[in-house]
């Protein structure tokens, strides 16, 4: 016989039967069978229950006036869960364009820079929930959209994507705010706070919802392009914007080019052909370190755009895109630097990673690995082209927004009507369509698709340039956008914020504003004067 230590001797089938007939004699024993019996009936209940439930909340709502089910009304959870955390991403790229900001900046506009990039997040939050996500994503007449103000009357899902409602509201929102934040790189260092505000208003409400629109609104003029009873109906071709290298990045980088040619350079900036150089960041470690978080942040960006999860293959080939586009565009910038001034240069390499990922941004999802790394390696060589393009024009862009996100973001659109390798059309909620792909000229497509990117990237140039140097000029006229010589002398930091960044240390005397001065300590010997003994420190 087996004995178990704990239990004693093991029994048989037989000898349980008739242990089991002894115990069901016993009153005690039928009362506790009872209540075990009750407490699983009860049990087993309650899972069929709350699957019933789940059921019905996710996978079976029907609006009030709709006896039945329509598939639009129903939210995918797992699409919404995943469009969620791709905007959580793309809001903490939020840091990374502080950090950037920051680092390539001097130490004197530091906190400007700081305040500015919160402040702006909180202008556009507010914004887009009131008129720019109404604007942009409603349906209208194809240049604008007319519902869905303050987010009143929305669906359950956006149009067909099975993503509830307001977590598209919150990924878009992150793109709003990153079309905002590029457009300040381009201004800092001379911009004063109230026309940041008053100019940001109008970026946030009207120019970046209204011009995007026509590329990602559901009747988009831009979108429709080339359908019948549409605009160009013989292209046979929409414009295509995967994720945004024209609607976020284009739009963001003009509407800086505008503000940085309506501001002029800053006080003491001389540029190369008259004699001088850039001047040079204060933090490469936070400025490095910003790029990087942005680089994180993509993975947000791109990918995300799938609004689902369910197209397993698309969003892989995105991420992948992405990574390799960001890591040939920063090998070939910094290569491209050390050929011009025989040294490794950190803001090369950063802001070529950059501009691949600007690059990449369009056509993640219809190119290959190999068109990936190929845009991408060309994006970080035409990222520096940009800037000394710039320095010849004698704009001052100390971040090299437009470049990066302007000129990059021009390339990568365009680079789709040659890299699209002629296999993926669209993605979906549940799965890819690729009845109808996408197919660049280099895979035997033609000029089809870079005709109808070239119409769309040159329609939204053009108008956001345009409409944003007439912004920039009314609010400069209103004496609100440039401070003034004496205050930027000053230091903006100490003027308008009434604090350094670096409080706690003695600031470089020949970056020192001269509002610093009597913080300074400073020994005057044999009668000389503070300004004759540090003569950067008046400057």
């Amino acid at each position: 016989m087996n004995v178990d230590s704990r239990r004693g001797p093991k029994l048989s089938l037989a000898q349980k039967c008739s242990r089991l007939a002894v115990r069901l004699r016993d009153p005690e024993w039928r009362r506790y069978g009872r209540l075990l019996l009750t407490g699983k009936a009860v049990g087993v209940g309650l899972v069929l229950l709350i699957i019933t439930v789940v059921s019905g909340v996710f996978f079976s709502h029907v609006l009030a006036a709709d006896a039945e089910v329509k598939a639009a009304d129903v939210v995918n959870p797992v699409n919404t869960a995943w469009t969620l955390i791709a905007a959580f991403l793309v809001f903490g790229m939020q840091v990374g364009f502080t950090m950037l900001e920051a680092g390539f900046c001097r130490s004197r506009e530091t906190v400007n820079v700081l305040v500015e990039c919160v402040v702006d997040t909180c202008l556009c939050g507010i914004l887009f929930y009131a008129i720019g996500f109404a604007f942009m994503f409603s349906h209208g007449n194809g240049f604008i959209g007319y519902h869905w103000f303050f987010l009143q009357g929305a669906p359950a899902t956006y149009e067909t994507t099975g993503v509830a409602f307001l977590a598209v509201w919150i990924f878009q929102f992150a793109f709003a705010d990153t079309c905002s934040t590029i457009t300040s790189g381009a201004m800092i260092g001379r911009t004063g706070f109230v026309g940041d505000l008053l100019y940001s208003f109008c970026v946030t409400g009207f120019i970046y919802p209204i011009i995007g629109h026509w590329a990602w609104g559901p009747d988009g003029w831009l979108a429709l392009m080339g359908s019948d009873g549409h605009f160009f109906p013989s292209l046979g071709m929409g414009f295509h914007d995967f994720a945004g290298s024209t609607v976020v990045h284009t739009i963001g980088g003009f509407i800086a080019l505008a503000g940085a040619i309506v501001l002029g350079p800053r006080l003491g900036r001389k540029f190369k052909r008259d004699g001088g150089a850039p001047m040079l960041p204060h933090d490469l470690t936070i400025a490095v370190s910003g790029g990087l978080i942005l680089w994180f942040g993509w993975y947000g960006f791109n990918p995300g755009s799938t609004l689902s999860a369910m197209d397993f293959v698309g969003i892989g080939r995105v991420a992948t895109n992405t990574t390799l586009a960001a890591c040939a565009a920063g090998l070939t910038s910094i290569f491209y630097g050390y050929m011009k001034f025989k040294k490794w240069d950190a803001s090369y390499t950063t802001n070529g990673f950059l501009a691949g990922l600007v690059a990449v941004t369009c056509p993640c999802y219809w190119v290959s690995p190999t068109g990936a790394v190929m845009l991408g390696g060309i994006a970080g060589v035409l990222v520096i082209m940009g800037v000394d393009l710039l320095e010849w024009l004698r704009i001052d862009d100390p971040i090299g927004a437009v470049p990066v996100h302007g000129l990059c973001g021009i390339w990568g659109t365009l680079s789709l009507g040659l890299f699209a390798c002629g296999q993926y059309g669209a993605t979906g909620p549940i799965s890819p369509d690729n009845s109808a792909p996408l197919k660049g000229l280099f895979y035997g497509g033609g000029l089809q698709v870079l005709k109808a990117q070239m119409i769309g990237s040159a329609c939204i140039t053009l108008a956001t340039f345009g409409v944003a140097m007439v912004v920039m000029l009314i609010v400069n006229a209103m004496g609100m956008l440039r401070l003034p010589a004496e205050m930027e002398t000053y230091g903006m930091d100490l003027h308008e914020h009434g604090i350094s960044a670096y409080p706690e240390y003695v600031i470089s005397a020949l970056g020192a504003p001269g509002g610093m001065t009597q913080e300074l300590p400073v020994a005057e010997p044999r009668g000389l004067s503070a300004t004759k003994q540090m003569p950067g420190l008046a400057s």
